[in-house]
């Protein structure tokens, strides 16, 4: 547990929240015709927000194997906690 207090493993996090919030962004502005709010409340009323969130999620795959290369362990470590995060609010998602 000692990568926990280095800070790569907080930017791990930051990087995998923010490359799977980008995904998000890109996939619904080039599946969708409607606006950023609007495609999001449709997608959540079709119980579908999740499936979506999980496809953007696989940007962080090539992340993880990327900083396990270069023997970023503590990085890598980040993405794989934010990875468990967002299993954890799809399943969230999944249960409304």
């Amino acid at each position: 547990m000692e990568f926990l207090k280095d800070k790569y493993f907080f930017w791990g996090m930051l990087t995998g929240l923010l490359w799977t919030s980008f995904g998000v962004i890109l996939l619904i502005f080039f599946l969708s015709d409607a606006s950023l709010e609007d495609s999001i409340f449709y997608l959540h009323e079709q119980k579908r927000l999740g499936g979506l969130i999980s496809m953007a999620a696989l940007i962080n795959l090539p992340l993880f194997f990327i900083a396990l290369r270069k023997n970023k362990v503590p990085f890598a470590a980040g993405i794989v906690a934010i990875s468990m995060l967002t299993v954890f609010f799809i399943a969230l998602l999944k249960m409304n």
